[in-house]
């Protein structure tokens, strides 16, 4: 009879070793597969959803600014607000346009766009500024909006210019309300290519139901381009330009299921607003940080302290809607709006490990730090030092340029 010998205890051990790991290589596996799987899934259906008419009976005032946009606004823009205006029905719209000063033939482009709006007798301003970026910086100070810079240099920040700007777009829609003539929400355009059903879509964010509602802006997919108002819901910028984007976990998760993603701030390419916080007493506008906050080499997006202003943020939320894509150019739309899926397996999969390896090794208050500590000296030196859209502030000094805005080290 043949005696068995047993296998020695270092081999038994070396094979549970073995077992075990591929066990955790077939879990991990399996697991990839299924969320892979969920969120194509997720993204393929709702995908599908195309509004060809609006939800809700509203009215609504669009608000846009322009500057060296002649080519966008010929190829795409131009005809892209025509058809909404005749979707939404003249009766229900108002389109306010500030132009400003470019050096282009954006003004002519515009003038174009006043002919075919008139054609269908959709009610308007159109405004049409002489005053270029050189005129400004030329002008004399003012007493608010310019700062000494580290060159010594008294100059003309870019981020109030801006902000004076965007007011104007919206003195139509307090002219009117002293009329008697109301709208339920502010749509604000940037020189973006979109189409009627992306505008519906956006209304439509959370039943209607916002503060804020915004689209997602693309100038070079995969990336996402507004790095500088979008906040996640702890109020921290994006951990990542690319899908899944969020370093919060309620951000994230509701990104990964193609849902209104709840977030601190957005702009984004497109933007709608309830009115009603615009023609109150006084009207919510947009505005920078102080001038002596932005001497300490800080600023902050207009279309980021706008949310921070605004009485409805903490009642209604500020969403951002993954299902409404924009893009600064032809190209840029037609690569996040494919007949297909906009996200493939692989960037799905690259997306979540990179997000998680994002989270796992980076601290958002190391980056964070400088700006609070500045703040926070700032606010140390007078009572009325206080900015409520702390989570806006950056580490950058922005100054209006002859062509445009430079930083400033």
């Amino acid at each position: 009879m043949t005696k068995l010998t047993p296998y020695p205890r270092t081999f038994r051990r070396v094979l549970v070793r073995n077992r075990l790991i591929r066990s955790l290589f077939l879990i991990f596996v399996l697991w990839n597969l299924i969320e892979l799987h969920l969120i194509l899934r997720c993204i393929s259906e709702t995908d599908l959803i195309y509004r060809d008419q609006p939800r809700h009976q509203e009215r609504i005032y669009i608000a846009s600014v322009h500057w060296n946009n002649e080519h966008i606004l010929r190829s795409h823009w131009n005809q892209a607000l025509v058809d909404l205006a005749w979707k939404l029905g003249p009766e229900n719209i108002y389109i306010s346009i500030y132009e400003s000063g470019s050096y282009d033939n954006t003004k002519g482009a515009l003038m174009e766009l006043d002919h075919q709006l008139d054609r269908l007798q959709i009610p308007r301003n159109i405004t049409l500024s002489p005053v270029t970026h050189e005129d400004e910086i030329a002008a004399p100070p003012g007493d608010q909006g310019w700062i000494t810079t580290p060159k010594g240099k008294k100059e003309l920040r870019r981020i109030p210019y801006l902000s004076r700007i965007r007011n104007f777009s919206l003195e139509p829609l307090q002219e009117l309300a002293a009329q008697g003539i109301f709208f339920d929400k502010v749509l604000f355009l940037n020189d973006v290519v979109f189409t009627t059903p992306d505008v519906l879509e956006l209304l439509d964010t959370n039943d209607g139901n916002y503060a804020a509602a915004c689209s997602l802006d693309f100038s070079k997919p995969p990336n996402y381009y507004d790095t500088f108002a979008l906040r996640d819901a702890s109020g921290h910028e994006a951990v990542m330009s690319t899908w899944p984007f969020f370093h919060d976990p309620v951000s994230r998760y509701a990104m990964k299921n193609m849902a209104p993603v709840p977030v601190t701030s957005c702009w984004n390419g497109m933007v709608a607003m309830p009115a009603t916080p615009f023609i109150a007493s006084p009207p919510l506008q947009f505005r920078g940080i102080a001038d002596s906050l932005a001497e300490s080499h800080l600023e902050g997006s207009e279309c980021c302290l706008i949310h921070a202003d605004n009485p409805l943020s903490d009642q209604k939320g500020i969403y951002l809607n993954p299902l409404v894509r924009v893009g600064y150019s032809g190209p840029a739309y037609v690569a996040v709006n494919p007949i297909m899926n906009w996200l493939t397996p692989r960037s799905i999969l690259q997306g979540l490990w990179v997000n998680r390896f994002r989270r796992w090794t980076s601290v958002a208050w190391i980056k964070e730090r400088f700006v609070r500590s500045q703040i926070a000296r700032w606010a140390a030196l007078s009572e009325k030092n206080m900015e409520p859209g702390s989570f806006c502030v950056i580490n950058e000094m922005q100054m209006l340029h002859p062509r445009g805005w430079a930083h400033v080290d």
